[in-house]
């Protein structure tokens, strides 16, 4: 008997990923949900916009769950980073850093975003984040700071849309530039102004931590804030899906169908690696909508056996 083929490997253990293992896992499908271990879910401190979960459930808490279930229907869940897929004769094969192969009929591309950081010592990052003195997503988490001195981190069009949106929550904003003087139109510094935003230029030379605070230190002033939402972008984990040929976005997402199938027959995506709400509760209702749409694919093609059947007839050849 050869190694064994997947049904599917997923490759990304955050929300969209596990929730897609769990749906095809109880489809009876062979799967693998390989995990670098940088789902950015892992960093929320606390999230209250999880349906029922009313006092809120920490992003590595949630994982942790979702693993667990995952678990319980023989999915198998291994640490790695894959380096390298290829697509030979409608199999995929995925070649990690070590060399090590796996295999599979389908592949499911849930690898998502990370964040572009300030320049720190991760360790005064993660500290920071897990203290809620440093945020990255409002929609997640901007009623926490309603009424609070807030600070945004970041210049353009990106920086401007969050202090914007953060408006809603609080009348004390501060738009940092993280780098330089910011460089803005005569209609956004005018759309600031309306608002009530105050700018600082930068660069920023460092930050203070407190027991409820934060200060922002550039060369003009040191600023403490109750918490400061970092704007900086993000960079889009769509490389293997370039690798294998697959159709992106202008912006470097994964092009995908209503059904989250790529343009690689066999190929799919879900989560933060598609363009959409960068949200937990949109990455796995993604992952239920792809996992639905793989297991009819590969029954497809084989119409008059059922799944396990299917699964034991490859592993023989």
């Amino acid at each position: 008997m050869k190694d064994q083929i997947y049904d599917c490997v997923i490759v990304g253990g955050g929300p969209g990923g596990l929730t897609a293992a769990i749906y095809l896992a109880r489809s009876h499908l062979s799967v693998a949900v390989v995990d670098d271990g940088h789902s950015r879910a892992a960093m929320i401190p606390l999230s209250r916009n999880q349906a029922g979960f009313p006092d809120g459930i920490s992003g590595s808490d949630l994982l942790a769950r979702m693993r667990s279930q995952a678990s319980k229907y023989d999915v198998t869940i291994q640490t790695g980073h894959v380096e390298a897929l290829v697509k030979t004769n409608d199999v995929f094969v995925l070649r990690f850093s070590d060399s090590n192969v796996i295999r599979a009929q389908s592949v499911l591309l849930a690898t998502g975003v990370r964040n572009r950081r300030p320049a720190m010592p991760d360790v005064d990052h993660d500290a920071a984040v897990a203290r809620g003195l440093m945020r990255y997503c409002p929609v997640c988490d901007a009623y926490e700071i309603t009424d609070r001195r807030i600070g945004v981190i970041g210049t353009g069009d990106q920086g401007i849309g969050e202090a914007v949106f953060l408006r809603s929550f609080t009348d004390d904003i501060t738009f940092i530039s993280p780098d330089a003087r910011h460089d803005l139109s005569c209609d956004q510094s005018a759309q600031l102004e309306a608002l009530g935003i105050k700018t600082i230029s930068g660069p920023i030379a460092g930050y203070e931590y407190h027991d409820d605070a934060v200060t922002v230190i550039t060369a003009e002033s040191k600023t403490s804030f109750s918490s400061v939402y970092l704007a900086l972008g993000s960079d889009v984990r769509s490389g293997l899906a370039e690798m294998v040929g697959a159709e992106l976005t202008e912006d470097g997402y994964v092009s995908v169908d209503r059904h989250q199938r790529a343009s690689i027959a066999g190929l799919y995506a879900a989560g933060d690696v598609v363009l959409g709400l960068d949200q937990i509760t949109n990455a796995m209702g993604q992952g239920s909508v792809a996992a639905i749409a793989i297991r009819n694919d590969l029954f497809g093609r084989y119409p008059s056996m059922t799944l396990r059947r299917i699964r034991k007839s490859l592993a023989e050849i």
